[in-house]
């Protein structure tokens, strides 16, 4: 008996994968869940595995194609191993899904699936747009969100095609790095993105640190004491204070939480993602250290599942590990906040009368001014500040 493979759910807001690379081909035998194919989503990559065991039928898509939910990618016939006498692409008859079937045939100017819903959902036909960037001159989304804002990834005519210097190497950006510029612009044009700024003096925390840190390791063996959590921690006590932050816009509508799903950015080997601390403000100290190495090593490793991305309400982003002193964090669009941390610097600064040196730390808050007012961000800040000049506070919840 031969089964379907298809493109399985992706995950909240993804619909759409590029096929990266054919792990198997037609005619190999497979065993159950044996990975076949991998598919390179707006986040991460995602393989998918035979259900059944038996010899791979034909490619019904292309390395590089893109696909949506539900598109078959292969069949696995039960029981054989035997290659078939020829491989083919099938005909789109044979398929009777029809975004199916523009995912198959791979002429110029053809539209990808993703690019053909956004095409009829603007009434644009192919020969408006001409030949398109993807593979074989196939049109891709990229290509007719270009379109429609008048922006063209091709050279005009009154404009020469650029040379490439001998020196330099050209290489075509990742499905991830395409996303995440999109993902930034749209963040920029869609939501009225403003940033606010404070200080806060970090002595108490490290001084709180430094003398249960051993004790803290020893316990939590698979959790390392740092300064994240006392962060996680006041930014949960803050949301909870100020519930708008923590909100999202869905057209008219407001959607308070009353939750939080705590987006915590980690650097992995494609670029920056967002692995969810889902119910944080359940979470203690442990768990949150615990997790965040456990997105870390996931990272590294390019073994983040969608899952890990999904469902967050608010981020936190740390540009101090690398060294920045101040930055003004771009919104996680549909979120309505972001929290950027920063380095720590002894720096001078006025108490009692008195200038001290106190290792300080700058904080922003970039928030969506459509539904954050300028004093609940500016108040927000105070309250993580206040937190973390005041440790005891978080562990006393008051």
């Amino acid at each position: 008996m031969s089964v379907e493979i298809k493109v399985p759910q992706l995950g909240e807001s993804i619909s759409v994968a590029t096929i990266a690379k054919w792990l198997k081909q037609p005619g190999e035998y497979v065993e159950m869940d044996e990975a076949i194919v991998e598919l390179e989503t707006d986040k991460v990559s995602v393989e998918v595995a035979a259900s059944q065991a038996g010899a791979l039928g034909n490619h019904f898509v292309n390395e590089g194609d893109e696909v949506e939910v539900g598109a078959i990618l292969t069949t696995v016939e039960e029981g054989g191993a035997k290659a078939p006498a020829a491989v083919k692409a099938p005909k789109a008859a044979e398929i009777s899904n029809p975004v199916e079937a523009a995912s198959t045939i791979a002429e110029p100017h053809q539209p990808m699936p993703a690019a053909r819903k956004m095409m009829d959902e603007k009434q644009i036909s192919a020969s408006q747009i001409g030949q398109g960037s993807g593979k074989d001159g196939r049109i891709t989304r990229e290509d007719v969100v270009n379109f429609v804002t008048g922006v063209s990834s091709k050279p005009t005519a009154s404009v020469p095609a650029r040379q490439d210097d001998p020196r330099e190497e050209r290489v075509k950006m990742t499905r991830l790095r395409r996303t995440i510029a999109r993902h930034l612009k749209d963040a920029q044009e869609t939501a009225a993105m403003l940033t606010t700024f404070n200080e806060v003096d970090m002595s108490a925390v490290m001084k709180l640190r430094s003398e249960y840190k051993d004790a803290f390791n020893k316990k939590y063996e698979d959790a390392r004491l740092g300064f994240m959590s006392f962060f996680v921690k006041a930014t949960v006590s803050a949301l909870q204070e100020f519930p708008a932050i923590n909100a999202q816009i869905d057209g008219e509508d407001v959607i308070y939480r009353h939750f939080v799903n705590m987006g915590i950015a980690v650097g992995g080997p494609n670029g920056l993602v967002v692995p969810v601390l889902r119910d944080a403000d359940q979470m203690s100290f442990a768990e949150i250290e615990g997790s965040i190495i456990g997105f870390a090593k996931k990272a590294k490793n390019n073994q983040l599942k969608i899952d890990d991305l999904s469902s967050g309400t608010f981020s936190i982003t740390n540009g101090g590990i690398y060294g920045s002193l101040m930055s003004t964090p771009i919104l996680n669009m549909p979120q309505s906040g972001i929290l950027g941390m920063h380095a720590i610097k002894e720096r001078p600064i006025a108490e009692n009368g008195q200038v001290v040196i106190r290792p300080m730390m700058y904080l922003a808050l970039s928030y969506d001014h459509r539904i954050v007012d300028g004093k609940e961000a500016v108040s927000f800040l105070v309250h993580i500040k206040d937190r973390i000049e005041h440790p005891e506070r978080l562990l006393l919840g008051v």
